[in-house]
């Protein structure tokens, strides 16, 4: 049974994209494990789109075209994703995607897209939002900067929490995008220090969410609070910041400690394949794996036939997944109906700080200084 998949292991998504890669493949290991998807064996297809949104389109038309794939997981970035389910869609193909959160991914009028992780961009700080509009006034930030790469999901996540905090009352001081290419970012810190903020908030990936906090760290900004997506849930980032990760916080859809369905499963064959710990990247390629493979074995079809499609996008539709970063349901744009939880370094260690029900250790507030 082969699955086609073109994800960018090259270019300025390539870190989190190889993390996505290797949950695919802990997933595929899984299922080949236990017998296959329907007693067939189970092959993934790896197209390079080198995090270019023209090659990932053509990447998804050869994989259906040529390869006769049977099925077909999503890439990572909304920025490729739109591209790529715009292919999918036009050959009635179900399309699963681990990492395409922005709002405009729901916005293209898609009926066979589904996000598989627990919410949209513009949600993932939400329970960091309510925790800060509950504080007391007197302890409650006023100030708040905004740092973006020009990207739909990591806008996505600054600006969702940004538009909640100014209707609270919070004032943004700073609101800057750049270019994914940027590598100097002493410009931006400057603007930030500059401005003395209460709450500096990053939307960002990796690479930048690593270059962000060193420049502010080298020009000792000192806010009370500092949240950064995507980059801080990587094992790698502690060391990249050169020890200045404690207190940051970020949105996480996925924990390692969680007893959701197939969790514990995934961090062991993860190791013993990699040799390391899995992260969320891995997380969402594997949930990915979960959602698909529950709707084939539901369905009891898994090929290209639009009938076959037309079932497994149906069974998306209508039912909840158990999946390893919890219960999955979906609206009827493909949205997630959940929501993500608050990470913080705490003492060195990643804790799960936000929902009261999931929380591993009280939030730090305000944090260590730079």
């Amino acid at each position: 049974m082969k699955i086609g998949i073109s994800l960018p292991l090259t270019g300025d998504f390539s870190e989190p994209g190889k993390g996505i890669q290797e949950g695919y493949q802990v997933w595929a290991d899984r299922v080949n494990a236990k017998g296959g998807l329907l007693g067939r064996k189970v092959e993934l297809i790896f197209r390079d789109d080198a995090s270019d949104p023209n090659r990932v389109s053509s990447d998804y038309e050869s994989l259906i075209t040529q390869d006769k794939v049977n099925l077909v997981f999503g890439p990572f970035s909304s920025r490729l994703v739109i591209p790529a389910a715009k292919v999918a869609e036009s050959y009635n193909m179900l399309f699963v995607e681990p990492a395409g959160a922005a709002k405009e991914v729901f916005e293209q009028g898609f009926k066979r897209l589904f996000y598989a992780a627990p919410a949209i961009a513009s949600d993932h700080y939400n329970y960091l939002a309510d925790y800060l509009i509950k504080l007391p006034a007197d302890k409650r930030p006023k100030t708040a900067a905004y740092a973006s790469l020009d990207d739909p999901f990591a806008q996505g996540t600054a600006y969702g929490l940004r538009d909640k905090l100014v209707a609270a009352g919070i004032k943004t001081v700073v609101d800057e995008v750049y270019p994914p290419e940027t590598t100097d970012f002493s410009p931006i810190a400057a603007k930030i220090a500059a401005a003395e903020p209460d709450l500096i908030v990053g939307g960002t990936q990796f690479e930048d969410s690593v270059g962000l906090v060193r420049a502010l760290q080298e020009l000792k900004v000192q806010p009370k609070l500092a949240a950064f997506s995507t980059g801080p849930t990587l094992s790698e980032f502690p060391d990249a910041v050169k020890g200045a990760a404690e207190h940051i916080i970020s949105p996480v859809g996925w924990s390692a400690t969680s007893s959701f369905t197939g969790n514990a499963e995934l961090v062991k064959r993860y190791k013993e394949m990699f040799g390391g710990d899995a992260n969320e990247d891995a997380a969402n390629g594997f949930t990915v794996g979960q959602v698909v493979e529950a709707a084939v074995t539901a369905a009891k079809c898994a090929d290209a036939a639009k009938a076959c499609q037309d079932k497994l996008t149906e069974h998306l539709r209508q039912a909840t997944f158990d999946t390893v970063v919890g219960p999955l349901s979906f609206d009827d744009q493909g949205r997630p109906e959940q929501a993500h939880m608050i990470q913080q370094y705490v003492d060195g260690k990643v804790e799960i700080v936000l929902p009261e029900q999931a929380k591993t250790a009280g939030i730090v507030y305000p944090k260590k200084p730079w």
